[in-house]
């Protein structure tokens, strides 16, 4: 219960948030471009990490496609799934007990 809740609530933020980004921010600003303006060494230190955390592979096949995309989309990703794991934790039926006496 708390956890479908919690998921819940993660999900109104991060879908508040990817409409907030996608209003006020310019229309056609990447994930890379505005985390690049957030910071700067940012792209200087994420091919090494990923690559020695994660892997190589990491680098070209996830996360190169994900800075191309608009900055709005990965929240509104984020809060899509969330939504998605609330409702089946919410739609988990109780295993029924049986209320006569043996």
């Amino acid at each position: 219960m708390i956890a479908q809740r919690a998921l819940a609530l993660l999900a109104a933020a991060l879908l508040v948030a990817a409409v907030a980004i996608a209003t006020f921010g310019t229309e056609s600003m990447t994930l890379g471009r505005a985390l690049y303006l957030f910071d700067r060494n940012l792209f200087e230190q994420l091919p090494s990490w990923s690559g020695r955390v994660l892997g190589n592979w990491i680098w070209t096949a996830v996360i190169q496609p994900l800075l191309d995309r608009p900055d709005w989309l990965v929240p509104a990703a984020a809060g899509i799934i969330c939504a998605g794991l609330s409702l089946s934790l919410f739609n988990r039926k109780t295993p029924h007990r049986s209320h006569r006496r043996s």
